[in-house]
């Protein structure tokens, strides 16, 4: 079967994970962290990406990025990649792809999920036993949300302001938020969503996008054509 191409609608956050090629390394020293988000941040202000979340993991990485035209993701991703493969391969004498294949990227039911994405995004070295507390990963950005450290990457969005009117009253909510972990049921639909390529919201978000996209986005029933049904009269 024909992969279907991305789910992507401008202005609208996405959840995007990309891996290293066979689970390898795509990071092995603080330098190489630091190029990478160089290079993300100057990518995502040229193709007009906000980046309002992020975690860079030794072999793998995610994003809450919310791009303002259709191409911007793929854009930001590709120019990204063309400075830093070919930089850490030289670095380290390898040759090759680093990232296992194309990026996977599930689009956001704001409302319901954004939040809920950004913590699941942030909590994902605690969650590898890399740190106990999020606050001691350096690479992430749930030090800028904590405002422990600003962070040049992130754009934040309006849902993180409406944490607080001041920027103290914004920081300690969002911490007070992250403080319970996920439940494995939060963790498998998040997961799920964005590996799989479909969209992570309320069964009226998904059928909305399947009307304004005009494809199918969400997964066919067994043994039956997928068909959009005309709107009422």
């Amino acid at each position: 079967m024909a992969r279907l191409p991305r789910l992507v609608l401008p202005n609208q956050p996405h959840h995007i994970i990309q891996h290293g090629n066979d689970r390898q390394l795509i990071f092995r020293e603080a330098d190489d962290y630091q190029r990478f988000l160089g290079w993300l941040k100057d990518s995502a202000r040229e193709f007009k990406v906000a980046i309002h979340a992020y975690v860079l993991m030794p072999n793998h990485l995610h994003l809450l990025a919310s791009p303002s035209t259709l191409e911007g993701l793929a854009q930001t991703m590709q120019r990204v990649g063309r400075y830093y493969v070919p930089w850490f391969n030289a670095k380290y004498g390898r040759s090759g792809s680093l990232f296992q294949g194309r990026f996977k990227t599930s689009l956001i039911d704001a409302a319901a999920y954004f939040l809920l994405c950004s913590r699941y995004i942030e909590h994902n070295p605690v969650r590898s036993e890399l740190v106990s507390d999020p606050l001691d990963y350096p690479w992430s950005s749930y030090p800028h949300h904590a405002g422990a450290q600003p962070d040049n990457v992130i754009t934040d969005h309006a849902l993180y302001w409406a944490l607080g009117n001041t920027p103290f009253q914004r920081e300690a909510a969002y911490i007070e938020l992250s403080r319970p972990a996920l439940t494995r049921e939060q963790l498998d639909q998040i997961n799920g969503a964005v590996l799989k390529g479909w969209p992570l919201g309320s069964d009226a978000f998904k059928t909305e996008l399947q009307h304004r996209a005009k494809r199918q986005v969400l997964p066919a029933k067994r043994g039956r054509p997928f068909k959009i049904k005309p709107p009422a009269p």
